[in-house]
């Protein structure tokens, strides 16, 4: 990755402040560039070129993919427009296993001649890495699909609504906030359409069309006495949805707490006007007393907590030391899953993966090795029972296929295990949010994600959030600041005293998920509903030490 494209990702991960301008990931193009078609059947020509001429040099396995990979950043602060950016990135990527080992080449030139020579490249990489290589690969059998499609089950591309309607939203959000008393606004809307095609020598020619859609905004307001400054980021979610996902509806409206939310909608607007008044009351609330608390954690910030503790932690290539040298290992290690009793939790925790969940970042129908996506437990009843894997990871663990993990971010980049959506399952006894919060003496409410640490094993942690308020005798107290929570994973999980159901389940999420070296970023949604979680250490961010 580009050192200004990684500076842009970390910012974008914790707010839009950062976003004057915007990167640039592939070639420039017009808005209406995007909406151009490529032929199935001109892809599968030439993945063919690249198969045989593969085969004809040696190799005994060759996977290719040809992606177009479209972007596109609106980009506005208060009554202007920053940036408007369109971008295409298209090529091709062959991998082949030769003389028992991997070999990777890319291409960007689509032709028939220099796919070919890319396609022998790619096998004289795969035999000078069998010279340092002790065991052959080991793949998972997997059948081929023959010529199948699968398409994201969206109501309306983004790509196709006007920039002028896109603009419009999103002066007039910041319009809201400064009418609400902020004195600073950003807003952006982030889209994404992955176009993917995948063919390989198991007899798979598969074509897939993925969307992802991103708005968020960041709130600053500052006190014209002291100084002073506080922010209130969007809670939003990002989401693998079309633009329908800006439009919410009434019946998915979320009430009875102090923030307005949908379940499988956004509505941007009101969150705005929300965070306004939310951000004036940061200026003034209360800071935290440190101590032992009982947590109630929205899914817009359980989210992250789930991804940083058990999404990573399963990770089989991290659990092997695979990671170690670049984002760390886990704590997993297999001897607690052969165990078959290690503890992550207790019997509240059930957590899922899976590859299949509409309106999930991680929905595909196939992975990147042609593996058809499914879903499948990690933790069940408190228990260690899984990892996320791959085909060449399967043996490793005595699976007879791969769980359909593989993922790569570009054409140019090769395909290596990446985390599905991981997801904490409901509650069976019908409960609400505020139901929950009454039965709370001492406790704080938590909303949206903000800043975290954790440490090289996934395992000792801090996270801190958007909005807190204070819970005294089973009502909110009000809003309080300065709020962070320490635990360690197993402890953590360990203290989960009860779930809302299902009809507060929500999708957090990560448009960035960063992973390998050289670095890849990938997208993962996160489910929850509302979590109470018991007796967990709160510190005040604000006291020095």
């Amino acid at each position: 990755m580009k050192r200004r494209n990684f500076l842009y990702l970390t910012g974008i991960g914790v707010g839009a402040t950062m976003m004057r301008g915007v990167p640039v990931f592939g070639t420039p193009i017009a808005p209406e560039a995007a909406l151009e078609y490529i032929d199935p059947a001109a892809k599968k020509i030439l993945t063919d070129v690249a198969l045989n001429a593969a085969r004809a040099k040696g190799a005994t396995y060759t996977d290719v993919r040809i992606g177009r990979y479209l972007n596109q950043f609106v980009v506005t602060r208060e009554d202007k427009v920053e940036n408007v950016v369109n971008t295409e990135s298209y090529g091709m990527g062959i991998r082949v296993i030769a003389n028992g080992c991997w070999g990777f080449a890319a291409i960007d030139k689509m032709d028939k001649d220099s796919i070919a020579k890319a396609a022998a490249t790619a096998v004289a990489i795969a035999k000078e890495n069998a010279r340092l290589q002790s065991e052959p690969v080991q793949l998972a059998p997997q059948k081929g699909y023959g010529e199948v499609s699968w398409k994201a089950p969206i109501e309306k591309n983004a790509f196709e609504v006007p920039i002028k309607e896109k603009v419009d939203l999103l002066l007039s959000v910041n319009d809201a906030a400064m009418k609400g008393g902020a004195n600073y606004v950003d807003s952006i809307l982030f889209f994404v359409n992955e176009q993917k095609y995948f063919a390989s020598t198991d007899g798979s020619y598969i074509d897939q069309d993925v969307h992802r859609i991103w708005p968020l905004f960041t709130i600053t307001k500052i006190d014209p006495k002291t100084g002073k400054f506080e922010t209130r980021n969007s809670l939003s979610a990002p989401r693998g949805m079309g633009y329908e996902y800006i439009n919410p509806r009434e019946s998915d409206k979320i009430t009875g707490g102090p923030s307005v939310l949908y379940k499988d909608r956004y509505d941007m607007l009101e969150d705005a006007k929300l965070g306004a008044k939310q951000v004036t009351e940061k200026l003034t609330a209360k800071s935290v007393e440190a101590g032992k608390y009982d947590l109630v954690l929205d899914p817009s910030h359980l989210w992250l907590t789930i991804h940083e503790s058990v999404g990573h932690p399963t990770e089989l290539d991290r659990v092997l030391g695979y990671e170690a040298n670049f984002a760390g290992t886990s704590f997993l290690t297999l001897d607690k899953w052969e165990s078959k009793k290690f503890n992550f939790g207790n019997k509240n925790v059930n957590i899922v993966a899976d590859k299949l969940q509409p309106g999930s970042l991680g929905a595909v129908g196939y992975d990147d090795e042609g593996v058809k996506t499914k879903q499948w437990d990690l933790i069940k009843d408190g228990i260690l029972v899984n990892y996320q894997t791959i085909r060449d990871q399967a043996h490793i663990i005595g699976l007879n296929e791969s769980q359909g993990c593989c993922y790569a971010d570009n054409w140019s980049d090769v395909q290596f295990q990446r985390m599905p959506n991981v997801s904490l399952q409901p509650g069976k006894a019908p409960l609400k949010p505020m139901e929950m919060i009454k039965n709370v003496e001492k406790g704080i409410y938590i909303l949206g994600d903000g800043s975290f640490s954790i440490d090289q094993q996934r395992y000792n942690f801090q996270f801190a959030g958007q909005l807190f308020y204070e819970i005294k005798e089973g009502k909110i107290a009000g809003m309080i600041k300065d709020v962070a929570y320490q635990s360690n994973t197993q402890e953590f999980w360990n203290s989960c005293h009860s779930i809302c159901d299902q009809s507060d389940y929500r999708l957090g999420g990560s448009f960035f998920d960063g992973k390998g070296q050289p670095g890849q970023v990938s997208a993962v949604s996160h489910g929850s509903s509302t979590t109470r979680f018991n007796g967990v250490n709160v510190i005040n961010t604000a006291r020095k030490i």
